[in-house]
């Protein structure tokens, strides 16, 4: 901005002062630098310590002046010391010396006192008038900079390698006789007031005039950092004081930053506007902004801070940034392992070589407190290894010269490798036998030394005692080393301490949800006797309600007294509202919509009510839900469901699609759950459902009659309307540590139904699925879960063996996205219809069958028994996709369908045009004895009836996007039979409210 309204000088900071020396009569002032003025002020010390010895003594003349003293001292001895004019000896006068050199303390202390009083009123004095100069100027607007124009202001650099405020020094005063003050005049000032400046002085009228109070003038007045250049002259005691003001700050302008955004760099710039502007204030906002960078890894980033001379005395403050390269970590050497290579040591550091394959990395930009965590890392793997005398001797990160990246070199000492020793435990507490408990450890003599496992083993003891109430359980371990055999003895020893019991459970930060919706899944009451073991479960039940983030844990917090501990439930709320969409494209279904919208803590009672939408060429359904999980504050649920889904299946006729069946179901379920243990419930249902299968006459219907050329058996034995009483009664069984992204645990579920409580269908319907978890270490998180059912009917609908008693519409149906590399419903028994092309038109002979599975009719009759599987590893990522919510995962599925009656097909078939009512038949000839046209030529038959593993892998990713949970999958069918339909891709996306 600044840059181009005008070119910047290299010119020093204006405030860099151009100080006069004080002239006394008409003699011309000259400059003088630091070093003399050191020399004169040691030239005064000395010569005040001649004075006062010579006053000791008595023979220090009357008329001596203390430049008088200060040029002897300069000239006879160059130092600080002085040595007194000899007197004549006389006994007579030394207690008259003395007295004279106890009077001169006394007033000498009596002068300090009276110097610190002074300059504590001038410091205040100072911060008020600062505070007051500042408000005689109005500050612009913070942006934008005025444009460039003709007579714009000056652009100065600030040089910050001079220092602020360092005063100049006087010109020597005349030996001459003794001047005195006789009046001090301010000249220059604008904002400040004559008297204000005189406040700041020690020189007043009527005082003696000297070089030392002369120069102490000039530092009073730079120390209040309110001036940038200040001469002093003396015309016989006529004191004339000029100055010049310090401007004041009319804005602060940044220029070049494009990584840090102005509301991450203003907050550390402390100079501010209508602030008095001094180059010590700049100096430390340069340093701080430049430290920001090298936080995010910047450590090329440089800062040039100029001045924009206004008018009314008033400076613009522009820090022009020039951010320069991330540092990367260009090397990491490590010099001194002998037992681990480099390479691997590497592998467990955080920092990471930047390399072109770590190009969205963030590991590999350089960052000290990573360092000195990598050195950390280092040595715990150095010591879960059994090298217990491993360190690290140094650590160094050398800047490159072209300060782009980082080289950082580690030195360390691996040592030996020891041994498990003797491991006991030696328990205060009641309740615990050392003995016992050690049989018990993990860790085990002669195995080699893990300091991790002594640490779960503490963890371990911990746990265990505070299950049985001890919550300040004491347990450290004691090693004992011996490098002779290179052992490690390790002794837990466990402290005594008092039994614990709850005094109070808290809930804080809940807005919404109401605290009992919290406090019933608490494991334990006020006035409970202390269980880690229970505190743990209650933090894992409420984060199983999905309402609250994720890391939430019940803080634990002292007592009244030292039995007592109080239990908070620290809580943050997220967005319990779900609205979710997906969409896919299938070669039998075309496109598919899906969405849904669901409350999970409606009113913030824990209820969940929702509804959900399914659309597509295939599928059309609808369903709302309600459930309660504490019914009138009672452990148990109640759920009712109503739902309408219409179910539609096509057929090919000359590469058009066309309805073959629909089906339409209306119904209700009401379900109940009472909890059994804490890990197990039993859940009770009764499902009522109307059922209408239908199919279009005039295309299908034959003489009023089903045509099974134009429909198939299967569908014409699924026609009609019916209805199904079901009860059901399933067991679940769950101590998964979170029921929405478990980590650990297992579940089970065993189901029931049976159809024949009143209504038309009568069977029975069994099925099982569970799952369980593991953490594999390194953030790794390895689950297995199956499933499967079977179904048997209770009455036979057909003595025809090729008529299964299992109704289309209650058998067992898999695909997508049960398994995943298959579409929907592409896996099982099905009926291909495949047609002929360039056969005979007249005849209908010959012709070939059509490759193209999108001009197949592809029917899924699904099946009476079913069987799934899942194994899945989600694989972790760094620190910043993990803030994104990236969860990538591999994973295989496999599964079947089989097992119904096969239908009866129609070979190879000709269907023709009837001549007179235009519909399908299978005859060749019209009711008028016309020759009906061939309308076409097609091949059914049934396939995929195999209970064969159908074997899948791939890999998938679930991303916590800002616009909701998104799901993709990839995979690819290893195993199949023909007949079956895979897919490679989906996806489902959500949003939450």
């Amino acid at each position: 901005m600044v840059g181009r309204m005008r070119a910047a000088t290299t010119l020093g900071l204006l405030l860099a002062t151009s100080c006069l020396a004080v002239m006394p009569d008409d003699a011309a002032a000259a400059p003088w630098n630091k070093r003399e003025l050191r020399a004169r002020q040691q030239a005064r010390a000395a010569a005040a310590a001649a004075a006062a010895q010579a006053a000791a003594t008595g023979t220090a003349s009357p008329d001596a002046t203390p430049s008088d003293a200060a040029s002897t001292a300069a000239t006879t001895t160059g130092t600080a010391s002085v040595e007194a004019v000899a007197t004549p000896d006389a006994s007579s006068d030394q207690a008259a010396s003395a007295k004279k050199a106890k009077a001169a303390k006394e007033r000498a202390a009596k002068d300090a006192r009276e110097k610190a009083a002074r300059e504590k009123v001038t410091r205040e004095k100072i911060a008020r008038d600062q505070a007051a100069a500042a408000k005689v100027a109005k500050p612009a607007p913070v942006r934008p900079a005025p444009p460039a124009r003709p007579g714009a202001p000056q652009v100065v650099p600030i040089a910050l390698d001079a220092a602020q405020g360092e005063a100049p020094h006087a010109a020597p005063v005349p030996t001459e006789g003794t001047q005195t003050v006789q009046s001090i005049t301010i000249d220059g000032a604008q904002r400040l007031e004559s008297d204000t400046i005189l406040s700041y002085i020690r020189m007043h009228v009527g005082d003696r005039y000297t070089q030392a109070s002369a120069d102490q003038v000039l530092k009073d007045l730079y120390a209040t950092e309110l001036f940038s250049d200040v001469q002093l002259r003396n015309d016989n005691g006529a004191v004339v004081i000029q100055v010049k003001e310090n401007p004041v700050v009319n804005r602060i302008i940044l220029e070049g930053n494009k990584r840090l955004k102005e509301d991450k760099i203003l907050p550390e710039i402390k100079l501010a506007a209508r602030q008095i502007f001094t180059r010590s204030k700049v100096r430390a906002d340069v340093t701080r902004i430049i430290e920001l960078y090298k936080r995010q890894g910047r450590f090329a980033a440089s800062v040039e801070p100029k001045m924009v001379m206004l008018d009314q005395n008033r400076v613009d403050i522009v820090f022009e940034i020039t951010e320069g390269p991330k540092s990367k970590v260009r090397q990491i050497n490590i010099i001194g392992n002998h037992v681990f290579s480099a390479t691997q040591l590497r592998t467990e550091m955080v920092t990471k070589q930047s390399r072109s394959f770590r190009l969205f990395s963030s590991g590999t930009s350089y960052d000290p407190d990573r360092l000195a965590f990598d050195q950390q890392k280092l040595r715990q793997f150095y010591l879960t290894n059994g090298y217990a005398d491993f360190r690290v001797v140094s650590a160094i990160a050398e800047l490159t010269p072209d300060k782009r990246d980082f080289i950082v070199t580690y030195v360390v000492e691996e040592g030996k490798r020891y041994k498990f020793g003797n491991v006991k435990v030696e328990s205060q507490l009641r309740d615990f036998d050392g003995e016992q408990l050690a049989k018990k450890l993990a860790i085990k003599k002669g195995e080699f030394y893990n300091a991790k496992a002594v640490e779960d083993t503490v963890d371990t003891l911990t746990e265990t005692a505070g299950s049985f109430g001890y919550a300040f359980a004491d347990v450290r371990p004691d090693f004992q080393r011996n490098k002779d055999d290179l052992t490690m003895s390790v002794t837990f020893r466990i402290a005594e301490a008092p039994r614990v019991y709850v005094e109070r459970i808290d809930v804080n930060g809940n807005t919404l949800t109401e605290d009992k919706v919290i406090r019933r899944e608490f494991r334990l009451s006020e006035g409970d006797a202390f269980n880690s073991y229970q505190i743990k479960r209650s933090s894992n039940r409420i984060k199983s309600l999905g309402y609250f983030q994720e890391k939430f844990e019940v803080e634990q917090k002292p007592g009244s007294a030292p039995d007592r501990i109080n239990l908070e439930a620290n809580v943050e709320e997220k967005p319990t509202g779900q609205l979710q969409l997906s969409a896919g494209f299938s070669s039998l279904e075309s496109f598919i919509f899906q969405a849904s919208i669901q409350q999970n803590n409606f009113r913030g009672r824990g209820q969940t009510i929702g509804t959900s939408l399914d659309y597509s060429r295939y599928t059309r359904a609808v369903q709302v839900s309600f459930t309660e999980p504490y019914l009138a504050d009672r452990n148990v649920s109640l759920g009712v469901d109503v739902y309408r889904r219409d179910t539609s299946s096509f057929n090919y006729y000359n590469t058009n699609r066309n309805t073959t069946y629909k089906q339409a179901t209306t119904g209700f379920q009401v379900r109940a759950g009472v909890p059994l243990t804490e890990y197990s419930s039993l859940i009770g249902r009764y499902t009522f459902n109307y059922d209408d299968v239908s199919l279009d006459k005039s295309t299908y219907y034959i003489n009023n009659t089903c045509s099974i050329y134009l429909a198939g058996r299967y569908l014409c034995d699924a026609i009609g309307k019916r209805t199904s009483s079901i009860i059901g009664l399933s067991y679940v069984f769950d101590n998964r540590d979170n029921r929405l992204r478990p980590t650990k645990g297992s579940n089970f579920m065993l189901g029931g139904d049976f159809s024949g409580l009143g209504g038309t269908t009568k069977y029975v319907r069994a099925s099982v699925s569970g799952g369980h978890y593991m953490a594999l270490g390194h953030g790794f998180i390895f689950s297995l879960r199956g499933e499967g059912g079977a179904i048997h009917a209770l009455a036979s609908r057909s003595n025809d063996p090729t008529v299964d008693s299992v109704r289309l519409t209650d058998r067992f149906f898999l695909g997508e996205p049960q398994i995943r590399g298959f579409d929907i419903r592409g896996v099982g028994p099905r009926v291909l219809r495949k047609f002929y092309t360039g056969y005979n038109p007249s005849s209908g002979n010959g012709g070939t069958l059509t490759t193209d599975r999108n001009s197949w009719v592809d029917d899924a009759i699904g099946g009476k028994y079913y069987y799934l599987g899942h194994a899945e590893v989600e694989i972790p990522l760094g620190s910043g996709a993990r803030e994104l919510g990236l969860r990538p995962s591999v994973f295989v599925d496999a599964g079947a369908v089989f097992g119904v009656a096969r239908p009866s097909t129609s070979g190879t078939t000709i269907l023709y045009l009837d001549a007179v009512t235009g519909k399908y038949t299978t005859s060749a000839s019209a009711s008028n004895g016309t020759a009906n046209s061939i309308a076409q030529k097609f091949e059914e038959t049934y396939v995929g009836d195999s209970p064969k593993p159908r074997v899948s892998i791939g890999f998938g990713v679930n991303w916590n996007s800002p616009f909701g949970p998104f799901r993709i999958d990839v995979a690819k069918a290893l195993t199949k039979v023909y007949g079956d339909d895979t897919k490679t891709f989906s996806f489902n996306v959500g949003t939450q409210f």
